[in-house]
């Protein structure tokens, strides 16, 4: 570096904070590469003013030969020429020499600083060894050099002075004499920058803010920023310096939007000159001094202006490495600029800024692709491809304002303009000249010819649109496309146009802008009809022909068009196929009747609500409907749940939605959604396992916005060919005329056969056009069925009582049947539910609406098997309904009777009786089979009868007196009256049962019962087995007693003679007269027979033993279910019974009181025992009872007894053994319960007297 000589100052970023040199230049010259070097190798943190971050920076110098004309002047801001720092070099070490010479230079170099009022400097001493060996006589100590200078100069400053040893030995000690040299360099080159680019902010911010004062000029603030800016740049501060420009930037902006609002300021006077030059940007340097000139001189035009606060910004955010921040904000800059130019009121020639913003685009794309590879110009093509598109659509309006578009080619007027727009470009900048791609030549070639605008209009367009897709912007690209497709209809080939504009159709329909459709639809139609597609161009009138955006005349012209073509004559088997969607729209569709499903032959009609679209009337010769038939969906057997569950009372609407203008079809709503409910369920009870909901329509729903076209009505976009698919059935109607909007067609529809009708399509026939509607959604479908006939038998009232006379009602619905004279019901009679005779039996016969048609009596005949009954002659589907009086027989558990055969050979199963589940009365379904002559099979039918009563009966003994008792439980809803209770004995003459019933009429209410006592008188013996029959007459309370009807409840009592007598005494302690609560007492048990054995029962308990008796084995059992008494000791036991009369077995036991009063006697039971040898119980046949808990032998079991050690199970059998055993069928020792009344116990209710423990006279009392 040749710091001896004076460089002028060129503002690009290679500059660096200037340092003076002076003193010994010999010396800093050997020294300079060194300190050159290490000064920017180690960062500084750099701590600036107003709360800003710190940052980290390298710092640099360039040094420089002191000057005084270097030193800054009053009123100078320039920043690059400021110098910093200023350094004075010394090596003396010689005393004379010091005060002869270098003092002297030291004082006038340090005056002249203090005249500039310049404090940034240093005194740099070098020491060597050299020196001190060539001055050894004179020499001093160094200490005593630096002494001198600090006390000369350096008072109150003393690190002003530095030394230097030995600096160029490679030594630890020269080392750190660098290091702390250049640490001091950068400490006070640091400080320097913060104190005087603080100033300088300052005075900038103070000139700001005079903005508002007359004669403010932006131009000379724009430098005084520049210049922080350039600062900020040398530094390598580059994000700093473009916030200066930024500023700067936002600053003039919002002078440029106050001007418009009709603020103005004198300086923009200067920026509002007429445009003269248009070369577009330049950002090959980094500094456009010519423009930076302009604007020091205050002659910069708006354009001068922005083109170079642009450079400047591209140059920052280039070196911040954010090529694509470039492009985004060139884009912004190019649009603003218009915007300005026309705020400002500039004048600009035409085409001018057409020109300005085309080399623009391109000059920043070459700059962005001299900094970026191909990779990475592809992976961004988003940032760019808005200036491609935006130079696009300039290089076709300078193409449309020079005659290069049209199809005859530029006049000599536009030659004229295109030579004065390339002459507002002025020459070729040289930076360019070698580049045969440069924006410039482009230009220029392409106002050169038609074929030159073409080629790189072309280019420009197909790169823009590829750009777009790529990035997934296909609107974008689309909107590209119609700019192409414009530029094609004016250079007459309109095959080209339409593809693009059908493109950006697309996007139009799917967006929802009608105007645009409009305009885009009206594009199409003349490039169709100048390629002759003619329904292509009918389908497209029809649209424009419905479309509000346009006049009454363009909509009555293109629906003239259409009229005109349906008139002319052709061939008969093709006709235009149009889509109906833009024709008419299908609005309403009713049934009449409306529940959309008749049976065959029946009359049903369809209406249909069209809107017409068309501007006038339209007469159609004719209107049809095709059909789907489906003869599985018919209802055979009666209607279907669909037509059950039909809602909409047989109208159905079809919502197209409220279209936007000029949108018809696409802007409606898609389809609604069409679910189903799915149900799984568990196959083996029937159980609902999961639930869920299917959607039945999806193929409508789903579909691709892009790549696939919207059903049915988007064939406006492109329309498809549309069909009317040939049906063997059709809805038709001839001659029809469509006024403007709403109109209402009547069709007839077949209903001939039964089955599904499904209308598919609908197609209206104008002349040679035919509108079709491919697929009418919603579904519609109506239904014809063909019932059978059906008979039903259901009670008039609810429930049927058992008993007593109940009122029936047979419902037949003919179906297809006609019921002809002599047709009679063959009714099979039941001795369990006989049809009581009627002589005013009256049918009533109505029609499916339900109005009465006629009324006329049965005839009814019954014999001893089968009763018929003549039906009157009904038309088919119709109802036929009348009612008999039957009456159900109550079952009284007799003897089975013998089978029966019903009319049709089947054997007659008796009813049974069983419990209903919602309700406490016992039901009996009583079954009846019907012969009818549409069938040759006979008709089951069931009704289910309840009994009004449940009935039980019980034993009750009194030593050897017995008892029978029987309740009647009244378990309807209905009060009856019981008279003429009896009791009967069947099998003994010779037992009496003595009735013990005061009343003979008794009243038996709702949810009561009526208890029934008798006593059993005999001569001889009691037999041990009795089979009774219970009787009453009963009658509603509501009815005279003429309507009595009987009542029968047959029983069985087995084992009712008395074999054993149980006594117990409880004794008190010894010592004591009474029980004493706490202490132990004795039980004393008294097991004593009663009769002689029977056969039956020596056959099965008895055993001899040694000494030749009758024995039998008896378990007893004490037990205390109240915790009154406390068993001490065996609590059971088993005992060997001699089988005689008044043979008694005594058991003793000790029981303790737990508690005092009269406590009753501890439970004693007596139960038999069998051994393992004994054969096992036979169980009763399930089929000889009734199964009605009211007519079943109740057996007492010993649900009350408690667990003891020996005893495991309850039942009427007790097993010794464990269950598994017995499951095994191993013979295992068991009890067995008597019958009631077999075992009398006289201790039953007895009670006994236990005293307290302790008389305290203490009471306790718990109270909650």
């Amino acid at each position: 570096m040749e710091c001896q000589e004076e460089r002028p100052i060129i503002y690009t970023m290679e500059n660096k904070p200037i340092v003076t040199c002076a003193g010994d230049h010999n010396l800093f010259t050997s020294l300079y590469t060194s300190l050159a070097q290490q000064l920017p190798r180690e960062p500084m943190e750099w701590r600036r003013t107003y709360g800003r971050a710190p940052k980290m920076i390298h710092l640099e110098a360039n040094f420089v030969q002191f000057k005084e004309e270097l030193l800054p002047k009053d009123g100078n801001k320039a920043l690059l020429t400021f110098p910093f720092l200023h350094i004075y070099w010394t090596d003396c070490c010689d005393t004379e020499a010091y005060k002869s010479s270098v003092k002297e230079d030291m004082l006038r170099w340090h005056n002249s600083l203090r005249t500039h009022g310049s404090a940034d400097w240093v005194i740099i001493v070098v020491e060597s060894n050299d020196t001190k060996k060539k001055n050894k006589t004179n020499i001093l100590p160094r200490s005593s050099i630096v002494d001198k200078i600090r006390s000369d100069f350096c008072n109150k400053q003393n690190d002003r002075c530095v030394v230097l040893s030995d600096p160029l030995k490679d030594s630890s000690r020269s080392q750190e004499s660098w290091n702390s040299l250049l640490l001091k360099l950068r400490t006070l080159l640091l400080m320097s920058f913060t104190k005087n680019l603080g100033r300088f902010e300052d005075d900038m911010r103070t000139l700001r803010e005079k903005r508002t004062q007359p004669g403010w000029s932006f131009c000379e603030y724009f430098m005084v920023q520049e210049e922080l800016a350039f600062v900020f740049e040398m530094l390598q501060q580059f994000e700093d310096a473009l916030v200066q420009y930024d500023e700067l930037d936002a600053l003039f902006t919002q002078y440029v939007l106050n001007f418009g609002a009709g603020d103005t300021a004198n300086w923009l006077g200067s920026f509002c000159a007429p445009v003269r030059n248009w070369s577009g940007l330049l950002l090959r340097r980094p500094i456009d001094m010519e423009k930076r000139d302009s604007i020091q001189h205050e002659e910069a035009s708006l354009l001068d202006l922005r083109s170079y606060l642009f450079s400047r910004q591209c140059t920052l955010l280039i070196f911040l490495q954010r090529p694509w921040e470039v492009t985004q904000r060139a884009l912004e800059l190019l649009h603003n600029c218009v915007q300005e130019l026309r705020l400002l009121e500039v004048s600009v020639v035409d085409g001018a800024l057409d020109c300005w913003v085309f080399l623009s685009c391109l000059e920043v794309l070459h700059r962005i692709e001299g900094c970026c590879d191909q990779a990475q110009l592809a992976a961004n093509s988003s940032h760019t491809v808005g200036l491609w598109a935006y130079a696009t659509d300039k290089l076709k309006s300078l193409g449309e304002l020079c005659g290069l578009v049209s199809e005859k080619g530029p006049t000599s007027e536009d030659l004229n303009k295109t030579v004065d727009l390339l002459a507002g470009l002025g020459d070729e900048r040289p930076e360019t000249v070698n580049s045969l791609q440069s924006p410039y030549k482009k230009l220029k070639e392409a106002l050169s010819s038609v074929e030159a605008f073409e080629r790189h209009y072309l280019e420009l367009s197909h790169a823009a649109m590829e750009m777009y897709r790529a990035i997934g912007r296909v609107r974008s690209a689309r909107l590209v496309g119609k700019s192409l497709a414009e530029f094609h209809m004016r250079k007459g080939d309109p095959k080209k146009a339409e593809t693009f504009l059908q493109e950006a159709l697309k996007s139009y329909l799917s967006e929802g802008w009608s105007l645009p459709v409009t305009h885009t639809r009206r594009q199409i139609a003349e490039c169709q009809k100048l390629l002759d597609r003619k329904e292509d161009y009918l389908q497209t009138s029809a649209l424009l022909a419905g479309d509000s955006n346009l006049s009454t005349e363009e909509r009555t012209h293109f629906c003239q068009e259409i009229l005109n073509f349906a008139g002319k004559p052709g061939n008969p088997s093709h006709k235009a196929t149009l889509s109906m969607s833009v024709f008419a729209q299908l609005t309403q569709l009713q049934f009449h009747p409306a529940c959309a499903s008749v049976h065959s032959g029946a009359a049903l009609k369809v209406e249909l609500t069209l809107r017409c679209m068309m501007p006038i009337s339209v007469h159609i010769q004719q209107l049809a409907a095709s059909i789907h038939f489906d003869v599985d969906h018919g209802g055979t057997h009666g209607r279907t749940k669909r037509a059950q569950r039909r809602t909409n009372l047989g109208v159905i609407e079809f919502k197209m939605g409220d279209s936007l203008a000029g949108l018809p079809c696409s802007a409606a709503p898609g389809p609604s959604l069409e679910l189903d409910e799915v149900q799984d369920r568990s196959p083996s009870d029937n159980s609902l396992n999961s639930t869920g909901v299917v959607c039945k329509n999806t193929h409508l729903l789903l579909h691709h916005h892009e790549g696939t076209s919207l059903p049915d009505t988007l064939n406006c976009v492109s329309p498809p060919t549309v069909t009317m698919k040939e049906g063997a059935q059709m809805l038709k109607v001839q001659d029809v005329t469509l006024a403007p909007g709403n109109n209402s067609i009547v069709f007839t529809a077949p209903s001939g056969q039964a089955g599904t009708y499904t209308l598919r399509q609908l197609c209206a026939t104008v002349g040679e056009v035919q509108f079709v509607l491919s697929h009418i959604y919603p579904s519609v479908r109506y239904e014809v069925y063909s019932q059978e006939p059906q008979l039903t038998v259901e009670p008039l009232s609810e429930p049927l009582l058992a008993g007593l006379p109940q009122m029936v009602k047979f419902t037949l619905l003919t179906g297809h049947y006609t019921v002809k004279k002599g047709d009679a019901l063959q009714l099979s009679n039941a001795e369990t539910l006989p049809i009581l005779p009627s002589t005013s039996c009256t049918a009533r016969i109505s029609s499916p609406t339900a109005e009465l048609v006629s009324e006329s009596t049965l005839s009814i005949q019954s014999s001893e098997k089968v009763t018929s009954i003549s039906l009157p002659p009904t038309p088919p589907y119709h109802v036929l309904e009348f009612q008999l009086e039957v009456v159900c027989v109550i079952p009284s558990g007799s003897e089975r009777p013998a089978n029966e055969r019903l009319t049709n050979g089947e054997v007659r199963h008796r009813p049974r009786s069983y419990s209903h589940p919602d309700t406490p009365m016992t039901a009996i379904d009583q079954r009846m089979s019907i012969d009818c002559p549409w069938s040759i099979y006979s008709t089951l039918l069931a009704l289910t009868f309840y009994i009004p009563f449940k009935t039980k009966h019980s034993l009750l003994s009194a030593g050897n007196r017995k008892y029978i008792q029987v309740c009647v439980q009244n378990v309807s809803d209905v009060n009856f009256t019981l008279a003429e209770v009896k009791l009967t004995e069947k099998q003994h003459a010779s037992l009496e049962l003595q009735s013990l019933n005061t009343k003979t009429h008794q009243l038996l209410c709702s949810k009561h019962s009526l208890f029934c006592l008798w006593e059993v008188r005999w001569k001889d013996e009691l037999p041990s087995c009795m089979k009774c029959v219970f009787s009453a007459s009963f009658s509603p309370l509501s009815q005279d007693t003429s309507a009595f009807k009987p009542f029968h409840y047959q029983f069985q009592l087995e084992r009712v003679t008395t074999l054993y007598s149980v006594k117990a005494e409880i004794s008190p302690p010894a010592g004591e007269q009474h029980c004493r609560s706490g202490l132990l007492c004795g039980l004393e048990v008294c097991i004593t027979r009663l009769t002689e054995p029977a056969e039956g029962e020596i056959a099965e308990e008895s055993k001899t033993d040694p000494d030749g008796l009758k024995v039998t084995k008896l378990m007893y059992e004490v037990a205390d279910s109240n915790s009154n008494w406390a068993v001490c000791g065996k609590s059971s036991g088993m005992v060997l019974m001699p089988m005689k009369v008044n043979a008694t077995h005594k058991v003793h036991i000790e029981v303790m009181p737990l508690f005092a009063g009269h406590l009753p006697f501890p439970k004693i039971k007596v139960l038999r025992y069998l051994p393992h040898t004994a054969a096992l119980a036979i169980q009763p046949d399930p089929d000889s009872c009734v199964e009605n808990d009211s007519l079943s032998l109740l057996d007492k079991t010993l649900d009350d007894q408690g667990d003891t050690a020996s005893i495991r199970s309850r039942g009427s059998v007790h097993s010794v053994g464990s269950g598994d055993q017995q499951q095994r069928g191993v013979a295992m020792p068991r009890l067995e319960a008597f019958s009631p009344g077999q075992v009398f116990n006289h201790s039953h209710t007895q009670q006994v007297l236990v005293l307290p423990a302790t008389d305290d006279h203490i009471m306790e009392v718990n109270a909650t």
